[in-house]
């Protein structure tokens, strides 16, 4: 999970299409750039502000759009989203992954949004987390 680059591997949703620079996590207040793509927003570039880090046991970001991001006018705006990954080693070589999607940092009209889960939400379950 530290390595961005290998996120759309994970990815189930489809949402995410790579990294736009070779960059590892190595702690809070590190930034990796993603590549996405979701059809209300078309392609778009996140900055993904890490917020939370233990290595091999948690990791949390805030994303940030970087250009034509969704429903801000102003690249780097905080939309109040935090991704986090909590990972539990699982047996010989596996890792259980809980994804949580947090959106209390939202303001009221885009957290309303969320009430039935992220729009996303069926796609979480294909998700291929490996440890």
């Amino acid at each position: 999970m530290a390595n961005p680059g290998q996120h759309p591997d994970l990815d189930g949703s489809g949402m995410l299409r790579g990294g736009v620079f070779d960059f590892v996590v190595s702690g809070v207040g590190d930034v990796f750039v993603a590549r996405m793509h979701f059809e209300r927003y078309g392609d778009h570039e996140m900055n993904n502000h890490v917020v939370e880090y233990a290595p091999d046991r948690r990791i949390g970001w805030e994303p940030r759009p970087r250009r034509r991001g969704p429903d801000v006018t102003e690249p780097g705006a905080a939309l109040g989203r935090r991704w986090i990954c909590d990972l539990l080693p699982h047996g010989a070589g596996a890792t259980v992954v809980t994804e949580i999607s947090d959106g209390s940092r939202m303001p009221e009209d885009k957290r309303a949004e969320l009430d039935s889960g992220p729009p996303h939400a069926s796609a979480l379950g294909a998700s291929r987390y490996a440890g």
